[in-house]
């Protein structure tokens, strides 16, 4: 059995190879992380042209600086949603500042778009991360407003199963408003 903090194998591999300049290895990465990274940013940014230079930046970033990356930290998941959140949360302050400068606006008004923008891409990463078992169940209970019996029925479990997911659903999605600061980056050990 593997120790709880090892990083998972293709996490490790993945690292390896990027730092020996593989290009496969970047294209494999972005195969599989490019929606993650541009929905993220777009969340934030709400500019689908910010949204694809903040996804060619982090990709730009992870290939030259592979290095950067600690897997004993985290998952590389994580690691690339927090990349992206950052440049993103850097390039909305930047462009609201801009504002700002020209007399648009305030910095409270700034601060409170800031928040608001990732709140919103924690909530969107905690939920495509989650374990499609609560995934699902949150997802007939919002969507289609489904009660937990209602749940617990169109899932084939039991009442108390559908109430159990649902609820872990909620405490998952609880800690996307307790991301810190404004504007700070969510958690590089755990889900961002």
């Amino acid at each position: 059995m593997a120790k709880k903090d090892a990083p998972p194998r293709w996490d490790r591999k993945m690292q390896q190879r990027l730092a020996r300049g593989e290009a496969a290895a970047l294209g494999e990465l972005y195969d599989r992380f490019a929606s993650l990274v541009h929905g993220l940013a777009h969340r934030v940014l709400g500019d689908e042209r910010a949204a694809d230079h903040i996804t060619r930046d982090v990709f730009a970033h992870v290939w030259e600086h592979p290095e950067t990356y600690d897997p004993k930290q985290g998952p590389l998941r994580s690691w690339v949603a927090t990349l992206t959140h950052r440049l993103a949360v850097q390039r909305l302050r930047a462009t609201e500042t801009a504002a700002l400068a020209q007399g648009c606006g305030s910095t409270e008004e700034l601060e409170r778009k800031v928040r608001r923008a990732s709140v919103a891409a924690r909530a969107d990463y905690i939920v495509t991360s989650m374990p499609s078992p609560l995934r699902a169940a949150l997802e007939l209970a919002y969507f289609q407003r489904r009660d937990y019996r209602q749940t617990a029925a169109d899932l084939g479990v039991t009442e108390d199963e559908a109430r159990r997911r649902l609820r872990l659903g909620l405490q998952l999605l609880s800690t996307a408003h307790d991301a810190g600061a404004p504007g700070s980056p969510p958690g590089y050990g755990g889900a961002v």
